[in-house]
């Protein structure tokens, strides 16, 4: 049973609250989109053929393309795709078209890249995630309270 405590205890302590999340953009023509859709439904309840084929002939906005520039910006800890690798890095400039960053853990090895070979739509940042905050604590209270149960009994 100690073993298994003692696994609990450094299998908690090792665990982070900070996960890399790619961050998702607020998309306003999705809302107007939505907006308008509820618009048309109050207004048009008795002819739903015609709601749905003047739906189908809107055309779907294309995603406004990721600048890699602006989402890197100095001194942020990202997780970046370049030609298929994955890299946790933190920023430290642009020269011109390229990103001067080291590795988390290694501040004296320096890395470049060009923006044309980062994949903008897997830049994720480095963020506080309350769920497995929320588990952590959880499952320290039980470990807590089992190990108070055990020296009582």
């Amino acid at each position: 049973m100690r073993k298994n405590l003692y696994f609990i205890i450094i299998l908690c302590s090792l665990t982070s609250c900070y996960t890399y999340q790619v961050k998702k953009p607020a998309d306003p023509a999705a809302n107007d989109k939505q907006s308008k859709k509820n618009t048309a439904m109050a207004n048009n309840t008795a002819n739903p053929m015609k709601n749905a084929a003047a739906e189908s002939q809107n055309p779907q906005p294309m995603p406004a393309p990721v600048n890699v520039q602006e989402k890197l910006a100095a001194g942020k800890n990202v997780k970046i795709d370049v030609d298929g690798r994955s890299y946790k890095v933190i920023v430290d400039k642009w020269e011109s078209d390229s990103l001067v960053a080291h590795p988390v853990h290694n501040p004296k090895k320096i890395l470049k890249f060009h923006k044309n070979q980062i994949n903008g739509e897997k830049i994720a940042e480095k963020r506080f995630s309350q769920p497995i905050a929320d588990i952590i604590t959880v499952v320290a209270y039980a470990a807590i309270g089992v190990g108070i149960y055990l020296l009582v009994r």
